[in-house]
């Protein structure tokens, strides 16, 4: 077993020849990539953001009115280079619960009677995070354990699937079920009141997609670089017409209004001041999205990040801050919340765009699309968006997921478990707390054991404690070397102190040396996620990791839960 890591390796491996595009005008040089990425972007957006606006209790529009004022707001403020910005799936769920809370959801035809109660609570949540991103606690979003966030996308995935369902088969009267179990109860009568030819271009939309990402599909050039979503479309739109959906009942295909922009209605400010009664559910309401939101959308900025083939960094606080802005705007105009996609962004990245420029291409092109052709919208069938929407929710659960939770580490899968089953039987807020309250305690736990081993007298709420503090105890800086000592133990609630201490270092230091002591008790998944991937924040200085392989993993994977191993500590005293 070698005494150190060299974390800084791989990463001069992949470090991009040409000129680091930047966002801004200067970006502009880039023109050509973006163009062609961003009408890419927007034909998966067309659909994909319809579809979510239905999933959110909406009409179609309002998921394109959202991603046309992300579109055009992020660009100009920045904080990532990759990430498309629009209404997200993820949120969908939460924002359907909130506006029953409030009164009512709409469908995919009308608004409910808690959409524009709604506003004002994604208003809130855009004042708040503006509020959190100036004073600098984004960061404090990546505390959340890796597991849990896991665990709440696939929650979330599971309840898009769900209640997609009708959708897909044509059901145009679905209840009006509440919960999981609720929507599951509701799946016999949906089957039963279905039609037929609707249900054909649904699960055929549904097939095609599966069939487009197979690895059979994959051999050829054009399944790689067409996005499913657009090879479901395809088939779905003549299948439709053949079908005459629009004779059968106009509600089997998306409807545009005339002018898009004429249904304007500013969140009910008045309203909710005025109903001292709806006041909690309007706070529940506020807490749940801005978690929700900002856990995923600084979780998307940094999924994204890895893939970038320039190795650029998004900035936490101004991602969020942007977002912010977002937020508040498209409430104003009538439109849903707003975060980073993660589909979307991928195929930027495909598609070869290069700035935040590509996001502003996909929002022109989806105003084109509105205004000058609105009638190619209208040939769309909403079971397609029901098929893209299952696709959508089966790739955010795949069991895929859980194979690779379980190979990090059991604890992992079982947080993971936790996390799914408490968010699907309550609801996302009590989910992620109960899955965090979970990792807490299995931390202290580990941690408490490995002090005793160690013979050190430490108190367990000492410990919990120490968890939440900044566990690097000495920065030293020696003939361009800066070391970074780790005396205590390093986990997901505070391992973004870590990245912080990288950030502020000298820019003269040509070399860091993360040494993990052995007081360290315990490094978590999260945590070993942050060492290992330290490198890729700088292109011009290497990073060197001591420590972490003398820690005994409690799994197969490089990235598991580690423990000191006292036996070969002790072996190195000896010599």
């Amino acid at each position: 077993m070698s005494e150190s890591t060299k974390a800084g390796s791989p990463a001069k491996q992949d470090v991009h020849t040409e000129e680091v595009p930047v966002n801004g005008w200067k970006g502009l040089r880039h023109w050509k990539h973006d163009l062609v990425a961003g009408i890419v972007v927007s034909l998966v957006s067309l659909p994909l953001s319809s579809g979510i606006a239905i999933a959110s209790g909406a009409p179609p529009v309002y998921g394109l009115i959202s991603a046309i004022i992300a579109g055009l707001i992020y660009p100009a403020l920045g904080g990532s280079y990759m990430t498309i910005s629009g209404p997200a799936a993820g949120l969908a769920p939460a924002l359907v619960a909130i506006m029953t809370s409030l009164g009512g959801a709409g469908n995919a035809h009308s608004v409910g009677a808690g959409y524009y109660k709604l506003l004002v609570v994604i208003f809130m949540v855009g004042v708040l995070q503006m509020i959190i991103a100036r004073t600098g606690l984004a960061k404090f979003a990546a505390s959340f354990p890796a597991a849990v966030v896991e665990g709440m996308l696939a929650a979330i995935g599971v309840l898009i699937l769900v209640k997609a369902i009708p959708l897909t088969i044509g059901t145009l009267e679905t209840g009006h079920p509440h919960g999981f179990v609720d929507y599951v109860s509701h799946i016999p009568s949906w089957v039963r009141y279905s039609i037929q030819p609707a249900a054909i271009v649904g699960i055929a939309t549904l097939v095609v997609m599966f069939a487009a990402t197979s690895k059979w599909a994959k051999k050829y050039k054009i399944f790689r670089a067409i996005p499913p979503h657009l090879w479901g479309v395809a088939v779905a739109v003549p299948m439709g017409a053949m079908f005459g959906l629009g004779k059968l009942d106009p509600r089997l295909l998306i409807q545009v209004p005339a002018n898009p922009f004429s249904g304007i209605h500013l969140p009910a400010f008045s309203e909710v001041l005025g109903d001292s009664s709806i006041w909690g559910a309007v706070a529940m309401g506020t807490v749940t999205l801005l978690l929700i939101d900002g856990v995923e959308s600084l979780a998307t900025a940094q999924a994204i990040d890895r893939v970038d083939p320039f190795k650029r960094t998004s900035d936490p606080d101004r991602v969020l801050f942007a977002m912010g802005l977002s937020n508040m705007v498209s409430s104003l105009v009538g439109g849903l919340t707003v975060i980073p996609g993660g589909v979307k962004s991928k195929t930027n990245i495909e598609a070869g765009g290069r700035t935040l420029w590509s996001n502003f291409v996909n929002a022109m092109m989806l105003l084109t699309f509105l205004f000058i052709a609105p009638g190619l919208i209208s040939l769309i069938p909403t079971a397609a968006l029901g098929g893209i929407l299952i696709y959508t929710g089966w790739k955010m659960a795949h069991p895929a997921i859980a194979r690779h939770m379980a190979h990090i580490g059991r604890e992992q899968l079982v947080l993971y478990t936790i996390t799914i089953v408490t968010t699907l039987l309550t609801d996302l807020l009590v989910g992620v707390f109960v899955g965090t309250g979970a990792k807490l305690v299995l931390l202290a736990y580990y941690a408490r054991k490995e002090a005793r081993q160690s013979k050190e007298a430490v108190n367990s709420w000492a410990l919990i404690r120490g968890m939440f503090r900044d566990p690097i105890q000495e920065d030293t800086s020696q003939d361009g070397v800066t070391t970074l000592q780790i005396n205590a133990p390093l986990v997901c609630f505070n391992s973004y102190r870590l990245r912080e201490h990288l950030y502020k270092l000298d820019p003269q230091s040509k070399k860091v040396v993360i040494d993990i002591r052995n007081k360290a008790f315990i490094v978590d998944h999260t945590a070993c996620e942050a060492v290992l991937g330290s490198a890729s924040l700088f292109k011009d200085r290497e990073i060197e990791v001591r420590g972490l392989d003398n820690m005994l993993p409690l799994g197969a994977h490089n990235e598991s839960i580690r423990i000191q191993n006292r036996q070969l500590l002790d072996l190195e005293q000896d010599d």
